[in-house]
């Protein structure tokens, strides 16, 4: 790990103390409206999981606004929301590949990821499922790790572009497994799962959120799912850690405020985001998505976070990920 990730990870670490030692004082009311900050297009899984977040908010006095500030792979948002007045009335919608990967993957940026920001909730985890094209042979990740051992490098993987969950949830597999895949980037998952309905590529390590429409319709299958355990909503579906013993792969997204945002609008924000997704229509639309619904405090989101930084930082050393 480079100095500057171990310093970012240590700045993590110390907002952990900062958030929990912030005192309790009186009920916050935003005074008007509150924007969620989407970094990626209308439609995406995260400008729609925003939304729904943002649904979440609507007993809080106020209506909850998602605005789109699209590039930059989530750094423009991130940065306007840096940079914003912390009053509680601006938060981001930031997903581990904004707010944790290009802390890792870009050598400078406008703003320091730790130290600029609040943690307020982290509100869904998503794993990422393995699915091959129907034609390759392999019924099992066992299957799948022994002819990769057999044929280094015959398999090709898609992957969303460097630093996207396909590309890490892959590369730790491979380091993982002890093989080597041939990988295609793509710009995009979409792209990606194209081709592998396709059969122009073998196999995806694919967000379930990207995935449930084409594994439910019988046009990829599934050899196992990213997460340590099976998953409750797939119960058939091993969990690669099965097979392969310590892999384990998730992404996220959480709401963050600008650093000084009052201690009464965080913790109000979190509460209120807790109990809309205890909502079961809330609840269930979140997990149709693919996603696992969580509505941490600030408090555990802060100690999650700041575990996350060096987390990603080995992924995105493994992966070999940069950016061109």
């Amino acid at each position: 790990m480079n100095r500057r990730i171990l310093l970012t990870a240590l700045a993590a670490a110390a907002s952990v103390s900062r958030v929990q030692a912030q005192p309790q004082s009186a009920e916050w009311s935003p005074d008007r409206p509150i924007r969620l900050i989407v970094g990626f297009a209308p439609g995406g899984s995260t400008d729609i999981t925003g939304r729904l977040i943002a649904q979440t908010l609507a007993n809080i006095g106020q209506p909850a606004l998602v605005e789109n500030r699209v590039g930059a792979a989530g750094n423009i948002a991130t940065e306007h929301v840096a940079r914003s007045a912390p009053d509680g009335h601006t938060l981001v919608v930031a997903s581990m590949g904004s707010q944790a990967v290009n802390a890792a993957l870009y050598r400078s940026l406008p703003f320091d990821p730790v130290r600029d920001f609040v943690a307020v909730t982290l509100f869904v985890r998503s794993s990422n499922l393995l699915v091959v094209h129907p034609s390759v042979q392999a019924r099992s990740v066992a299957d799948l790790v022994a002819f990769a051992r057999a044929n280094p490098g015959r398999l090709n993987v898609g992957i969303a572009g460097a630093g996207s969950s396909q590309h890490f949830a892959a590369a730790l597999f491979e380091h993982r497994a002890d093989v080597r895949f041939t990988h295609i980037v793509y710009r995009g998952g979409a792209p990606a799962m194209t081709d592998l309905v396709a059969g122009r590529v073998d196999l995806v390590f694919s967000p379930v959120v990207e995935t449930l429409q084409q594994f439910r319709a019988g046009q990829v299958r599934a050899l196992g799912i990213s997460r340590e355990q099976r998953s409750p909503d797939f119960p058939d579906i091993p969990a690669i850690a099965e097979t392969v013993p310590g892999y384990s792969f998730a992404s996220w997204l959480g709401l963050f405020a600008p650093a000084g945002t009052p201690p009464a609008a965080v913790q109000r924000i979190a509460r209120e985001v807790a109990a809309g997704l205890r909502d079961p229509q809330i609840r269930e639309r979140v997990q149709a998505l693919g996603y696992e619904p969580v509505g941490s405090t600030p408090e555990e989101f802060a100690a999650f976070f700041a575990a996350e930084m060096p987390r990603v930082a080995e992924l995105v050393r493994l992966s070999g990920a940069r950016v061109e």
